[in-house]
Order: structure tokens, then sequence, then C-alpha cells
């Protein structure tokens, strides 16, 4: 009833020709003040009105909307990587990825590992070739939050124990579904991704192509060092 009455408020276009400049004045106040009032903007916000040539649409929170998705950026010496974080799906990971980069935890790492069309993965080893993490607790496992391991996914690194992840992660070259969570069966838990790469992802392919060797226990570990100067958040 409440949509029916305002628009019937509303003069139509042709109407308008009809009347005095004064009259014209007065419908045309109405029809503004109509525009917004709550019930207007509550319920037919999106219709478009002829009278004053746009359309009212609903006013969006982009500051609620940053807050919710917070964005880290990695600046790299290969270019810059923006990663939106998923805290609605992985809280847990979103809050220990978070603490890290405000902590400056990434700054001046490597990564560390470079699998070409596989992953890159960063976060065990800094520019003076010392590894690094090891006081970092581990975050419980949330890859049964149903995001997947897709290319330009971002999730954290682990070892044997579902539960072990600290502070390593990695970004998907491509579509990698023998991550993902199958069961809560040990070998089955998967690896829990907590982001995605919203841009720079042409550079991540670069850090994918570069030359990798041996160095120690470390397979697959790149020729010439791939930085991550820093990682801040964004919003």
């Amino acid at each position: 009833m409440i949509v029916t009455h305002v628009t019937r408020r509303l003069p139509t276009v042709a109407s308008l020709y009809l009347v005095s400049r004064p009259r014209f004045q007065e419908i045309v106040s109405m029809t503004r003040s109509t525009l917004t009032s709550p019930a207007w903007r509550r319920l037919v916000a999106p219709l478009c009105c002829a009278v004053v040539g746009t359309a009212i649409a609903p006013t969006i929170n982009l500051a609620a909307q940053e807050a919710t998705f917070p964005t880290v950026i990695l600046e790299t010496n290969l270019g810059n990587i923006e990663i939106k974080l998923m805290p609605d799906r992985a809280p847990k990971s979103v809050a220990h990825f978070l603490t890290l980069v405000e902590q400056g935890f990434y700054d001046e790492i490597l990564f560390h590992r470079v699998v070409r069309n596989f992953v890159v993965q960063a976060g065990l080893i800094n520019m003076n070739g010392e590894i690094v993490g090891e006081e970092v607790a581990p975050v419980e496992n949330e890859a049964d939050n149903r995001l997947r391991n897709r290319r330009g996914s971002v999730a954290l690194a682990r070892l044997d124990d579902p539960h072990s992840a600290t502070a390593e992660f990695f970004i998907n070259v491509r579509d990698n579904r023998d991550l993902d969570f199958v069961s809560y069966k040990r070998d089955e838990w998967g690896f829990a991704v907590f982001g995605e790469v919203i841009n720079g992802m042409n550079i991540v392919d670069e850090i994918a192509r570069v030359d990798t060797r041996r160095a120690g226990i470390l397979r697959d570990f790149p020729r010439e060092p791939v930085v991550i100067y820093r990682a801040y958040r964004a919003s």
C-alpha cells in the first residue's frame, strides 16, 4: 500500500506540460520531497524518475564492504599483488594472516618455493637466508569452508598435520583440486583457502616462470631472489 500511495503522488511527464510554471515548480518540489522520503528510499529507490532525470539508487556502504573483506598488498621486486581476504569463510586464517602482516612478519621475505603451473609459496625464509616463523603458533585448519584451491586463490601451507599451518602461504597458479578438502581424515583435510588475488595475477604468473634450483633441503628455490619488500593492509 505504501508503494501504491507514493507512486500515485508522482505526476506523469505528459501532465507537466499542462500546468503553469508555478504549479510545475510545486510539482517538482513535491516530487523531490517524495524521492527523499524514507519510504521511497526503502521500497522504490531503484526506479527512475523522469521529472528529475535521474535514478535514485540505494546507498552502498563501501567502507563497510572494505571492512568486511580486507585487502593486503604484497610489494615485490617484480610488482604488486593485491589479495582480498575472506573472513566470512575463513575467520581464523584471516585473523592469523592479518596479525602477521600488521607485525611486519612478511616484510623482506622471499618466495622460497616456485613450482611452474602449480603454486608460488612464501613465509619461510627472509632476504638474509634465515628461516623464520618458528615462533609462530599454528592455526586451526579451515579447509572445510568450501573455498577451492582454484587459480588465484591464497591458502595456508602446512606439514602433514592438518592443523600445523603457521606463517607460510601459497598462491595457486592453476586450479589445484587435489589440494581441496575432501574429508576429516588426516590425509584428506586439504589446504585452507582464505583469500584471492584481485590485482597482480600477472605478477604471480611472472614469479611462477622464474628459473629455480635446489638449495639444501629446498627444491624449486628461485635462482634470482623474488622478494616481498613489504606487506601491508590496504583496507
